[in-house]
């Protein structure tokens, strides 16, 4: 009778080791899924990088001033030597505004 006891605790000892086991792996395979949020660069990043395209118009016109050429709203739009703001189509002309 005792060696049927003994039995079934080793038998309950290994199933509940094995579950621990089992619920550790899936804890590290969901910590693995986690998802970013996207890429949103800060004001001061904005203003000293005239590549990254803006939707703030007033900052538009800073970096115009600054590096004399800004991206808004994913068009890159450029000071000539005239002080004329003009942006290049996709044929490579210059269409000034």
């Amino acid at each position: 009778m005792t060696k049927i006891l003994l039995i079934l605790l080793l038998i309950t000892f290994l199933v509940l080791f094995f579950l621990l086991l089992y619920s550790k792996q899936n804890n590290k395979l969901a910590k693995k899924t986690k998802i970013n949020a996207p890429y949103i660069p800060f004001l001061k990043e904005q203003e000293f990088n005239p590549d990254i395209s803006t939707d703030n118009w007033d900052l538009h016109k800073l970096r115009l001033e600054k590096f004399r050429r800004s991206q808004y709203k994913g068009l890159t739009f450029f000071i000539s030597s005239e002080n004329r703001i003009y942006y290049l189509s996709e044929e490579g002309d210059k269409v000034y505004c």
